[in-house]
């Protein structure tokens, strides 16, 4: 009921042109109460709780083989205590940079499926969270790559475990991107497929875990975000054959993990989805890509694709809501 509720007031938006990005309603802070300091300065500070989210998996939310792993660690709580910043770094940077005030942790280890954080974490992130965002493995199941059973089986214990703990927590699942060794390669699971084949099927696979839970509350699309960037010619399609003029490469030099490019895409597509922040306001100079190295023109670009794919999967889900209501039978 949640969702449903939800999604009809996204649709509503939508419907008055207003830009609605996320299934619940932002989490954005309240409007901030000036005070006055001890020196006579008026200092501005938020009203409202900070909002706490947990990110759970591995090596592609850890930013591994990219500067991002080691960004920023201090400004997150890393669970198991290995100095990674990770994608859950870059959140804390936007949610700075946005004056939102959330609190960060991340429970990752890589090579791991949401199996190991269930069984051998549990003690570790059975805590009350607001939102929780959970990656699972790349391929879904290591042992066959592409079957999303076991996916379905242990997304929603996880959020019944969370959900236990606070009832109102949001949860998320991140449905990633095509590793390009899988497409390009031809022991690849996805070999001789577009290039965009396999983010759609973890995609699918992911959509029957939130289907198969009242307690998630989404799928963050995190891969079709990168075939976006593909498709539009902003980011090469296969890194075996040389990275063409004026591209970017999403992925890093063994062509499974991410860049650092294709994590801050993974990021911005992340907190624009979870707190309905237009990351577009961000612009050329966001510090976080700065502080990576980004070309400011490329951050933007990518700050423009995040927003196009939410914008896209908003349209869709007004548009299945509606063909709901209108179907025969309904009052």
């Amino acid at each position: 009921m949640k969702r449903f509720l939800t999604a009809i007031a996204g649709a509503c938006a939508l419907a008055a042109c207003a830009p609605v990005v996320t299934e619940q309603a932002p989490a954005t802070a309240a409007a901030p109460a000036a005070q006055a300091s001890a020196t006579g300065a008026t200092t501005v500070e938020p009203t409202e709780a900070p909002k706490r989210i947990l990110f759970v998996g591995n090596s592609f939310t850890m930013g591994a083989n990219s500067a991002v792993l080691r960004y920023r660690p201090d400004s997150v709580e890393d669970i198991n205590g290995e100095g990674v910043g990770g994608v859950p770094a870059l959140f804390a940077k936007f949610a700075e940079e946005a004056k939102m005030p959330w609190t960060v942790a991340h429970e990752t280890r890589g090579g791991t499926t949401l199996d190991f954080h269930l069984n051998e974490r549990r003690a570790q992130i059975d805590r009350p969270w607001d939102v929780v965002v959970m990656q699972q493995y790349s391929v879904l199941d290591p042992k066959k790559p592409g079957d999303a059973a076991e996916t379905v089986r242990d997304a929603p214990l996880l959020a019944d475990l969370f959900s236990a703990r606070n009832p109102d927590v949001r949860v998320y699942l991140t449905a990633t991107w095509t590793r390009a060794d899988q497409a390009w390669k031809p022991e690849g699971k996805w070999y001789g497929q577009p290039v965009e084949a396999m983010a759609l099927d973890v995609r699918r696979g992911l959509d029957r875990a939130d289907a198969a839970s009242d307690r998630i509350d989404a799928v963050i699309p995190v891969g079709e975000a990168w075939n976006r960037a593909i498709a539009t010619g902003l980011a090469d399609p296969n890194p075996y054959d040389g990275r063409a003029f004026g591209q970017i490469d999403l992925w890093s030099y063994d062509h499974y993990h991410a860049s650092a490019e294709g994590y801050y895409l993974e990021a911005l597509v992340v907190f624009a989805q979870v707190t309905g922040y237009d990351v577009r306001k961000f612009g050329a100079q966001e510090r976080a890509a700065h502080e990576l190295g980004l070309d400011p023109k490329v951050a933007e670009a990518l700050q423009n694709v995040a927003m196009a794919q939410l914008e896209a999967e908003r349209r869709v889900g007004a548009l299945d809501i509606l063909r709901a209501l209108a179907a025969p039978g309904r009052a």
